[in-house]
């Protein structure tokens, strides 16, 4: 190629175009057998005109992609290449089949270097997935093998390749593509003396990938509308001035249509102050009265505002020993509790509250959600914990009285969305209860944030509230994003870890 800028065109393969593609062929695959012969390509155009794509250069083709589909849990285990093109060079495309099968991606030497091969791929890659398939498979040659054949096994030179001290020009551009090595295939193609007849099953699966849904209800939501309440603590008379209250928020939430309302920690802190003259542990205890009451309440609203609801956190007396809870208030009318597992220095001495022993993860019409209470958010085996259980929204209700106290938390749930390659909301309260000890000021600056890579904002915070001010905030989480993350981010935390070092500490003990 003259040093002239290509004008490149990426479409699909017209029955015109087979001259020149066989041209292309004879140059690629000189040493396999060259093109294949009109009727193959004939066919291939008209069974399957979709998975057949070329780029060109001002009108001239200078590379290609073949492709059929097959049956996944057919072609997942070894086979040769005559059961993908038989000896008469006919295809075996199977119409109905839930995953692509790659034949061959082919370009012009003078145009390697272009990376012309990764735009073919990614063509490909689009196609899965709009189609709704499984995988990408292909039978991998490995032409360079023949070079060190009599020093290594053909093992041996795979593991050399993915650690690039040898280069192989299928299966380094294969592996550079986020193609995976499945297995080992023996006599593939026998006449490939270059590969010695063997070659790699490679395989690029689908994260998006999903199996036939009954209905579109069953639909995995994709864009979910997270809501906070940066709430306002004020003097209260009764449960019901809490309420309503709460029911103004969760109202005006849902005419926002939120997914879910998130309140702070010990919301309903200012009905201590309904009864004057007791104890600290006389008071958390006396507010641990109403708690039955305001969830009960809380669930109503829920369905009610179709909206899901984390009411925050209130103290529950069971078998006389007291814990700091929060409910999931589903907008189906179904409840889900987690306890606060840490409990602050402040929490054990004032008010004699026990910590819980079990974090989980709680499927929701709009995601998987965990909840970490305050203090559980500056603990990363809990974050990781949710992580290992596939969550994908931590809510973390809290209550601080100082700024100190305040970053605590916020750099802590900004750190376990990064490293647990999730969203995070935090969620707190502002004010002062001059009649209520211990819960006497507040300092708070809701906000969510997001893993840190190219598909999240450049300081990985979707919003966050005015501090210490009253008022409600917004932020739509697309959860697809962190499918793209999980696999191809500029760090993939998740899959990195060394769990043959630390693995025995995050991973739940089995019972």
């Amino acid at each position: 190629m003259d040093s002239i800028t290509p004008l490149l065109n990426l479409r699909i393969i017209e029955p015109g175009d087979y001259d020149e593609l066989a041209t292309l062929m004879d140059l690629v695959f000189d040493d396999v057998g060259g093109a294949w012969p009109r009727m193959t390509i004939m066919d291939l155009i008209h069974q399957f005109p979709d998975g057949q794509i070329c780029i060109e250069d001002s009108g001239k083709i200078v590379g290609a992609a073949l492709t059929i589909k097959v049956d996944y849990n057919r072609f997942s285990l070894s086979h040769t290449y005559t059961d993908i093109i038989t000896e008469q060079n006919v295809i075996q495309h199977q119409a109905s089949g839930d995953a692509l099968y790659g034949l061959d991606v082919f370009v012009h030497p003078d145009y390697r270097g272009l990376r012309l091969g990764r735009r073919l791929y990614k063509a490909r890659k689009e196609l899965c997935r709009s189609t709704n398939l499984k995988a990408i498979l292909a039978g991998g040659r490995i032409p360079g093998y023949h070079k060190v054949a009599d020093e290594l096994s053909v093992p041996e030179y795979i593991e050399k390749v993915k650690r690039k001290e040898l280069y192989d020009p299928i299966l380094s551009f294969q592996l550079s593509n986020d193609f995976d090595v499945k297995r080992l295939m023996k006599r593939y193609l026998p006449e490939d003396d270059k590969s010695c007849g063997y070659a790699t099953l490679l395989e690029w699966n689908n994260i998006f990938y999903e199996a036939d849904i009954p209905s579109i209800l069953d639909t995995e939501k994709k864009l979910v509308r997270l809501g906070i309440v940066q709430w306002q603590m004020r003097a209260m008379v009764s449960v019901d001035d809490l309420i309503d209250q709460a029911e103004f928020f969760v109202s005006s939430l849902s005419n926002y249509q939120a997914d879910f309302a998130l309140f702070p920690e010990f919301f309903n802190a200012p009905l201590m102050g309904l009864r004057t003259e007791q104890s600290s542990v006389e008071a958390i205890r006396f507010l641990s009265e109403f708690t039955e009451d305001i969830k009960q309440r809380f669930s109503q609203m829920a369905v009610t505002y179709n909206i899901n609801i984390i009411s925050g956190s209130m103290p529950v007396l069971e078998n006389d020993r007291l814990y700091n809870v929060s409910y999931l208030l589903h907008r189906d009318g179904c409840i889900d509790e987690q306890y606060k597992i840490h409990i602050t220095p402040h929490e054990q001495r004032d008010w004699v509250i026990d910590g819980g022993d079990k974090v989980k993860v709680f499927e929701t019409d709009a995601g998987r959600v965990g909840i970490l209470i305050c203090y559980d958010a500056e603990f990363p085996e809990l974050g990781r914990m949710l992580a290992e259980q596939g969550v994908q929204i931590v809510f973390v209700p809290f209550w601080t009285d100082t700024k100190n106290g305040y970053l605590r938390v916020r750099l802590c749930a900004q750190a376990r969305a990064i490293e647990n390659e999730c969203y995070v909301a935090i969620g707190g309260s502002i004010g002062n209860l001059p009649r209520v000890n211990n819960v006497d000021i507040q300092y708070a600056q809701s906000a969510v944030f997001s893993p840190s890579d190219i598909y999240f904002p450049h300081d990985a915070t979707i919003t966050e509230a005015s501090p210490n001010t009253e008022m409600i905030v917004f932020a739509d989480v697309e959860l697809d994003k962190l499918k793209y993350l999980n696999t191809e981010g500029s760090v993939t935390n998740l899959r990195h870890r060394r769990l043959d070092l630390y693995g025995g500490f995050t991973r739940p003990k089995q019972k």
